[in-house]
């Protein structure tokens, strides 16, 4: 069945209907797309159709386009993809300008049919870029429903249209949140900043009652005279604007994320030209972005990947799993978070602390939460009633009975997590699963403690749980396809993104995180200015340096860390980095929580500059190294401990590395992640650096094995393990 539909009615509304069948929402193919333009031809042509309304068979509009477009285009032209994007892009252009100028004479702009966009709910992409192209949006009145343009979130921008419409239908000033942020609003909020016209209870009535008005259906950039809001870039206020936008992209994104730079360009270029040259030039843009592999790799990992991750792509064929009761022990920092988005979720929780007093105020971190919600309009005293009646907050272990998951969130120590193990077990039903949240702790030395180890697992939150996307589940040796299938569907629930590991010591994220702090470290105990060390980081992608990531996650913790695993590895541990944690600790410099560490802060907790003691104690030599130096140190720390993860099935699948790379500690997003960067530079260069950095800094950096087989036979990561059910090193 045919994606676009027409129909016409009495009184000469043609209506265009999308109905993407078997999608809960519409996506735009290349199928689609012809079957659009064949719609609004016949309805131009046809002398009883006075107006066309465009809508969707579905409660929203559209969420976007089928990103297969993009390497179907590629591929039409053969060796020439960059010819193929250009011609399959002012292809889409002509489509979009034949629904704007609806059979007008180009000379007089007279004739012509009024199109309106009908928008039952959600539009985003080219979901509003159809719409853009229409004379009227009418928007219905559904709070729930986000409109807007979010492209640049995974590393592309609107390019079918939207950037040069929206500039010159609100000014760049007004579009700029909209574009170089992928800002979203509900109708009322997108009506209010001008991006759609009317909201309304019923938007197709509304729709086809303005078609049939006679409306004055001619673009503003379509007449003569035409000026953009807020001035063009060649006016005093607008050049400012300009100005403004370039500081703030370059503040935000550190020079490394292409779209936005190219979006930038297509708007401040076409602002200057006519209409039809501006979408040329959007053309050109888009096509330069889509050329290059940091978008290529931000597409695959950010939205491919990462959605077939949520939808359960290594989930293990067993029946549906879905969590109805979740028992939470502890209900410190950790166990407050998981107990709120549990209940955020609609899932009864019961936690449990040693006091009263505890549980009480692990529960009130859900009130807090709520509250702010409220205070933002996202939230009412009713859904926050509803949410609190889901917490059980007490000390009666005996109310973990009916619960048919268990989260463990105590402190973390082997004996205390065995003696809690043994208690609760004695509790639960047989068919409950035991689920421990740690970071470091080995899952199959903890499920020693179980009599069911088959049914033992653990879960790996990061903190903030409310905030943070990544959940870790780790399988021990023992553990069965059942617990990874309800820590799966409970991860899915709680509307978090899922990677599923093997049991080794830091497991993968930490196993990845730990080198990147111990580098840092290492480079300011050499005499590397610490704040070389930090920028470095941050004009690479990373969202902290790996100084500052020591302090907000605690210093003391990282001596913990650091002791637990001197003591579980001996001489294999590396302790090089130890003495400047060690020495931090004793100065009561602990990080973030003491006002102190490696920066200073002021009274309110509000980050200061480096702290100048860290100078005083490790002397910055005179000849400082190469930016790129210092950034390939701190990124090949990760990227090997992550090949080294796949060499020895900890991770069993490339794409659940780089998407856990970038949710769960930020690794630089624009290059897709660790297997994705290291296919950006090739197995044959990153083999050869990884040679080079060994000979100048130490074993830590030697090529991995199967890295330096990849490089003798020109293989790629994605190309030998990214279709998912192949991904293993073995």
């Amino acid at each position: 069945m045919a994606d676009f539909t027409i129909a016409t009615d009495a009184d000469g509304v043609a209506t265009i209907t999308w109905d993407v069948q078997g999608k809960s929402m519409n996506v735009l193919s290349l199928d689609g797309w012809e079957e659009l333009d064949a719609c609004v031809d016949q309805a131009l042509a046809d002398d009883a159709v006075k107006g066309i309304v465009i809508t969707s068979g579905k409660d929203t509009f559209a969420g976007g386009m089928d990103l297969n477009i993009i390497a179907k285009m590629k591929a039409s032209a053969g060796d020439d993809p960059a010819k193929g994007l250009m011609d399959g892009l002012m292809k889409s252009h002509g489509i979009l300008r034949k629904i704007e100028r609806a059979g007008m004479d180009p000379k007089t702009n007279k004739g012509g049919k009024p199109i309106a966009a009908a928008l039952p709910g959600t539009a985003l992409g080219i979901g509003l870029e159809i719409p853009l192209a229409c004379h009227r949006i009418f928007a219905a009145d559904n709070s729930k429903a986000k409109i807007g343009l979010p492209e640049i979130m995974v590393g592309i921008f609107p390019g079918m249209g939207g950037t040069t419409r929206l500039v010159r239908k609100m000014g760049a000033m007004a579009a700029s949140p909209l574009l170089l942020e992928g800002k979203l609003n509900d109708p009322k909020k997108a009506k209010a900043a001008g991006v759609i016209d009317e909201v309304v209870d019923d938007p197709v009535a509304a729709a086809k009652e303005w078609v049939l008005s006679e409306p004055k259906i001619v673009k503003p950039w379509d007449e003569k005279g035409y000026k953009m809001p807020g001035g063009e870039p060649y006016h005093p206020a607008g050049f400012m604007t300009f100005v403004g936008a370039s500081a703030m992209v370059n503040g935000k994104t550190m020079g490394v994320y292409p779209a936005a730079k190219a979006l930038l360009s297509a708007v401040y270029e076409g602002a200057m030209v006519p209409f039809d040259t501006a979408l040329k030039i959007e053309a050109r843009w888009f096509t330069n972005v889509l050329m290059n592999p940091s978008s290529e790799a931000m597409i695959r990992s950010i939205f491919i990947n990462k959605e077939a991750l949520e939808k359960g792509a290594n989930r293990p064929d067993v029946a549906d799993q879905k969590v109805k009761k979740v028992g939470v022990l502890g209900a410190g920092m950790m166990g407050a978070g998981i107990s709120l988005v549990s209940a955020l979720a609609g899932i009864e929780v019961v936690l449990i602390d040693q006091t009263q007093e505890a549980a009480d105020k692990g529960k009130s971190y859900t009130t807090a939460y709520m509250d702010k919600g409220i205070a933002r309009k996202k939230a009412t005293e009713d859904k926050k009633e509803a949410v609190l009646g889901l917490i059980n907050a007490t000390t009666d272990l005996d109310a973990l009975k009916d619960c048919d998951l268990i989260v463990e969130a105590v402190f973390e120590d082997v004996g205390v997590k065995a003696e809690m193990t043994k208690k609760v077990e004695a509790i639960i039903g047989d068919d409950a699963i035991f689920a421990t949240n740690t970071s470091t702790l080995p899952i199959t030395e903890l499920a020693k403690a179980s009599v069911r180890p088959e049914q033992f697992i653990g879960i790996h939150f990061f903190s903030p749980v409310d905030k943070m996307l990544l959940v870790e589940i780790i399988r021990g040796r023992e553990t069965g396809d059942v617990a990874v299938a309800k820590s799966l569907d409970f991860v899915r629930q709680i509307r978090k993104t899922p990677i599923v590991v093997n049991d080794e010591r830091f497991f993968y994220a930490n196993r990845c995180i730990l080198p990147y702090i111990n580098e840092g470290v290492r480079m300011l105990k050499e005499g590397v200015e610490p704040a070389l060390i930090e920028n470095a980081a941050k004009l690479v992608g990373m969202p902290l340096g790996p100084l500052q990531l020591t302090d907000e996650t605690s210093i003391d913790l990282g001596v913990k860390i650091a002791k637990a695993t001197k003591a579980a590895m001996g001489d294999a541990y590396d302790d090089a980095a130890d003495e400047v944690i060690f020495w931090l600790a004793d100065e009561g410099r602990l990080g973030r929580k003491a006002n102190a560490g490696f920066y200073d802060y002021d009274d309110k907790g509000k980050r200061q500059l480096l702290w100048d003691g860290l100078r005083d104690k490790y002397q910055p030599k005179d000849n400082q190294p190469e930016l790129v130096e210092v950034q390939h140190r701190l990124l090949f720390a990760q990227v090997l401990e992550a090949v080294r993860a796949l060499e020895e099935n900890v991770l069993m699948d490339i794409r659940e590395g780089d998407v856990g790379a970038i949710l769960g500690w930020g690794f630089a997003p624009w290059s897709g992640g660790p297997f994705s960067w290291l296919d950006i530079l090739g197995a044959p260069y990153a083999a050869a650096r990884c040679d080079e950095l060994t000979e100048q800094f130490g074993d830590r950096f030697e090529c991995p094995a199967l890295l330096r087989e990849m490089a003798e036979s020109g293989q790629s990561f994605y190309a030998r393990f990214g279709t998912g059910a192949d991904s293993k090193a073995a």
